[in-house]
């Protein structure tokens, strides 16, 4: 680690904020004439590949900066009045809570950057895409670093509109865009809705305790809350947090989204937006309003279960064969059972609980970032995501025609299932280890209960995926293919024929782009020491109210 001055880690933090909103603004000006390179699209695309690196850089370099020793206390901390009247602050600040997933989210964006430079999704211009990724990168980086309820209101909702131009203008394939904007329609009518109803109880908290400073609320533990305002609060918030995690019943915009989106939307989706709910939960709820989130704890917990269970039972529907199953929809439910997990370990309201529900999250980004990038992969290769197509008469066979994207899949497949010594065990395990021995005053023989199903859960999760892995990756190859170059030439089908499948094997910037998800997941499944000896002191200063 290095020594920073406070004054250079406030700067970084506010850049890190800041600095994708001006790079938007920069995407939409012509390139200067020595910057333009072979064509404005490829300056375009360059520009967003620096941008988000730079980005990267500074989040790197204030994660190395940031005091490992106090990560319960607030730091690179700014702030301002800005509407005095309610005293609306601009207030920024990090801890151990927000520091993993501020750095998630910027290599995230960086990787899909990187890969759009070399795979740019079919649709207008580059220069809209890039800016609306950008102003993506800000709204969710700004979710993780602003303390004050009205800032998190507006960041929270900065990121819908760029995501539904995402889908609804870059989404699906040709002849599909009915789908991709009917995709979009929902995603922005559900988390819109969710959104109005969690504002309502922001405001509710905001005006009873007389502030909106995120800090002094969770200081003061809900002592100034009276239960019932505590009790509609949590329902409010958590509503509009539920609808973004996403949790059963909640959920159905999910699938189609993930279905319609461009890969880089998929993985921004899955990897960074989703965690912006988790993450509303474990800084606003639980310690702002605490006897609230015991009273509808137990419910959070048998929703997360259910979903847990409904997930997996619909991946293992459409994994079957003659199901039809898309493999990019396969994902999108197995993200439900996933964040079952995560809300499962916040409403145990236990440190062990919580620090599981943490881990799952930068586990979950990690790794279902990896598999929507593979699945954009196969689906580009074989023209379809189609289970039954890639697993039919044609034979997917990845592991003989492209044996380095088939052992990705199968690892990315393996970590998602929570194989010991991968990212994805760790928080599952600590999240049924909270609901073995729940918080005071929650009724035990009920978070066993969930505990057990959360258990069966993680069986049936295993079958699905080991389902996938077998039908996509094994297999013998067909006969026609055999001995066929890896490549199909330009042009050798026939007029009105289907160009052949290109089978080509990872490719330089794909390996580029996905090993640091590769190895990050390794290194989180042998070494979760790093992440955890950053969230747990955090935590415990959380749940007690403020005190270390």
């Amino acid at each position: 680690m290095i020594d920073i001055s406070e004054s250079v880690m406030q700067f970084l933090l506010a850049l890190i904020v800041v600095g994708p909103l001006i790079g938007a603004v920069a995407a939409l000006l012509p390139a200067p004439p020595g910057l333009r390179g072979t064509s404005p699209d490829q300056a375009v695309l360059r520009h967003g590949v620096t941008v988000t690196g730079a980005i990267l850089i500074a989040a790197i370099v204030l994660a190395l900066g940031f005091d490992h020793d106090q990560p319960s206390k607030m730091q690179a901390t700014t702030d301002i009045s800005w509407i005095a009247a309610l005293d609306v602050r601009i207030h920024l600040g990090i801890d151990g809570i927000s520091l993993p997933l501020l750095v998630l989210t910027a290599l995230l964006t960086f990787l899909c950057a990187l890969y759009s430079y070399f795979k740019m999704p079919p649709g207008p211009s580059p220069r809209g895409f890039v800016a609306l990724l950008l102003v993506l990168e800000s709204g969710t980086l700004a979710t993780f670093a602003v303390l004050d309820l009205v800032l998190f209101f507006l960041a929270f909702e900065m990121v819908l509109i760029p995501m539904y131009f995402l889908i609804a203008r870059w989404g699906g394939s040709e002849g599909v865009t009915g789908g991709r904007q009917a995709a979009a329609w929902k995603f922005i009518l559900y988390t819109l809705l969710g959104s109005v109803v969690m504002l309502l109880g922001l405001l509710l908290i905001g005006l009873n305790a007389g502030t909106f400073d995120m800090v002094a609320l969770a200081t003061d533990n809900g002592r100034g809350l009276s239960t019932s305002v505590q009790l509609i609060a949590v329902l409010a918030i958590g509503l509009g947090l539920a609808v973004k995690t996403p949790m059963w019943p909640l959920h159905s915009w999910l699938p189609d989204a993930h279905t319609a989106a461009p890969t880089v939307g998929s993985v921004l989706l899955a990897g960074v937006l989703l965690k912006m709910g988790t993450y509303g939960f474990v800084r606003i709820i639980l310690p702002i309003a605490p006897d609230g989130m015991r009273t509808f704890a137990p419910y959070l917990g048998a929703f997360a279960v259910v979903g847990i269970i409904y997930g997996s039972l619909a991946c293992l529907a459409l994994a079957k064969r003659g199901a039809g199953g898309d493999l990019k929809r396969l994902i999108a439910y197995s993200s439900v059972g996933h964040m079952g997990f995560v809300l499962l370990g916040i409403a145990t309201m236990t440190p062990t609980g919580v620090n599981g529900a943490l881990f799952a999250n930068i586990a979950h980004g990690l790794i279902t970032g990896l598999l929507f990038f593979l699945v954009g992969a196969v689906k580009e290769r074989y023209g379809s995501a189609d289970l039954d197509t890639l697993a039919g008469a044609t034979g997917a066979a990845l592991y003989g025609r492209a044996p380095r994207l088939g052992g990705l899949l199968a690892f990315a497949a393996v970590a998602s299932l929570g194989l010991p010594g991968l990212a994805g065990f760790w928080g599952e395990m600590l999240a049924m280890f909270g609901a073995f021995n729940p918080a005071e005053g929650l009724s035990r023989p009920a978070f066993l209960t969930f505990m057990v199903i959360a258990g069966f859960g993680t069986l049936l999760t295993a079958a699905y995926l080991l389902i996938v892995v077998r039908r996509v990756c094994m297999g013998a190859q067909p006969p026609e293919t055999q001995g066929a170059p890896r490549e199909a030439p330009q042009g050798a089908s026939r007029a009105g024929a289907p160009e052949p499948a290109r089978f080509t094997d990872v490719r330089t910037y794909e390996f580029a782009a996905w090993t640091p998800l590769v190895a990050l997941t390794v290194l989180a499944g042998l070494w979760p020491a790093v992440l955890l000896g950053l969230t747990d002191p955090a935590v415990q200063k959380l749940l007690a109210g403020g005190k270390s």
